[in-house]
């Protein structure tokens, strides 16, 4: 008797549209964090993303106030020309993670509901993480441009993904954050380009430590004090190759040396949402990888309202 394998399918083929664009429906998240995190050596990958995306996931997800939540795993070995050289740019030293995470927000008072109880939360990332270091974003983060049909994504959607780091080139965050936003909006416009969205977070200040997670480091060298975060998408790796080859990418980079001192790339190999417009998933719900097998074995009765009643209740 052959063996029933229990791994969900993870790589579905992307539903873009070339004329639409999904953006807009990102505005909902007033307030927003962008954490980067770090595994611990001693655990391995597949368990650190397992206990991530199906342990660790549900119970963020549940945290009260939570408009926003949102996993980006990365894969350290997928790509080696995510980012091209530019001139006067260089790579963060030592700058290794495993992830960058979205916990937003509807409101002020929705993160304050969210803060005064999320120490349940952050006692549990010790298990997986060596270090996290949350960036505030208190006017939300930017959706340029975003081509993907589907506002809930769990896995690997096929489209080739990146999260770019900068690092400033100086202390002027103004002028740092408009020149980032800059080349945000130049590439958002490039048929290329599936999806563009800009994070300007505050500068992170060492002396007042996030997330409150204890015995995880969060503490940041001085070039990793101001950064921006862009998110792009491209329908495969030598589609980006080829479009930062083009004149029109050596344009929109021109002279970025001035405001930019350091980037790094970071590959994504899967996009887990949990909660969106403050309404839990069904990854957020039962978990990431229950939530593709259900999705895969075709179980509508594992998505009625009673079921959902059942698991957030204890009660039919």
């Amino acid at each position: 008797m052959r063996p029933v394998s229990l791994q969900a399918k993870d790589t579905p083929l992307p539903t873009l549209s070339t004329a639409a664009n999904f953006a807009e429906r990102d505005r909902t998240i007033a307030i927003n964090t962008y954490t980067t995190v770090l595994r611990r050596d001693r655990v391995p990958h597949d368990l650190f993303a397992t206990y991530w995306r199906d342990v660790h996931g549900p119970l963020c997800s549940r945290i009260p106030g939570l408009g926003w939540y949102v996993q980006a795993h990365f894969d350290r070995e997928q790509d080696a020309h995510l980012w091209p050289e530019i001139e006067g740019i260089r790579t963060f030293d030592n700058y290794e993670l495993d992830g960058g995470v979205e916990i937003g927000f509807a409101s002020a008072d929705d993160q304050t509901l969210f803060n005064d109880t999320c120490a349940i939360l952050f006692a549990d990332e010790q298990n997986m993480f060596a270090a996290t270091v949350a960036y505030a974003l208190p006017k939300g983060s930017q959706t340029l441009v975003d081509r993907s049909v589907d506002p809930v994504p769990n896995g690997d959607d096929g489209l080739d993904r990146i999260h770019v780091h900068f690092g400033a080139a100086h202390t002027d965050a103004e002028a740092f954050g408009a020149r980032i936003e800059a080349l945000a909006r130049d590439l958002a416009v490039e048929p290329a380009v599936l999806k563009v969205r800009v994070h300007l977070p505050d500068r992170y200040d060492n002396a007042k430590p996030a997330p409150p997670a204890p015995y995880v480091g969060h503490e940041v060298s001085t070039e990793r004090e101001l950064i921006a975060v862009l998110e792009l998408a491209f329908a495969t790796p030598l589609e980006r190759r080829q479009f930062f080859a083009s004149p029109n990418f050596q344009t929109a980079t021109r002279d970025l040396d001035r405001d930019v001192a350091y980037a790094t790339g970071f590959a994504v190999s899967g996009v887990y949402t949990y909660v969106r417009d403050k309404t839990l998933t069904l990854a957020g719900l039962r978990g990431s990888r229950p939530a593709q097998l259900i999705e895969q074995i075709g179980a509508v009765n594992q998505v009625t309202d009673e079921v959902r009643r059942l698991l957030m209740t204890g009660k039919l």
